[in-house]
């Protein structure tokens, strides 16, 4: 099954797939700090926190204050896990599946 994305173009695609192409957390951060500012870096990583903490029924208030996150970007990513494209609970999912391994 393909995804059909609204967003969808040939940029995008091309930026995907060569994301798909880095092989470990050190070529993740070369091709990342070349293409990334600092602040978007932390903005997508502070998402992606705020998911699991979201995830982990914390409230907006422990979000906040663990990181650093406004109530309006918490209460957007929030919209992402019930309605949104599934991104962030897909990625989640897998992040739990390798914690779980690990132990």
């Amino acid at each position: 099954m393909t995804y059909n994305s609204k967003l969808a173009t040939e940029f995008l695609d091309e930026l995907f797939d060569a994301i798909l192409l880095l092989e470990n957390r050190e070529e993740c951060y070369r091709f990342f700090e070349d293409i990334c500012t600092i602040k978007e870096m932390q903005a997508i990583s502070q998402r992606l926190q705020v998911a699991k903490l979201l995830r982990a029924n914390k409230t907006y208030h422990e979000i906040e204050k663990i990181t650093g996150a406004s109530t309006a970007t918490i209460s957007r990513v929030n919209r992402c896990l019930v309605y949104g494209a599934d991104g962030y609970n897909i990625i989640l999912d897998r992040i739990g599946n390798i914690e779980k391994d690990k132990k």
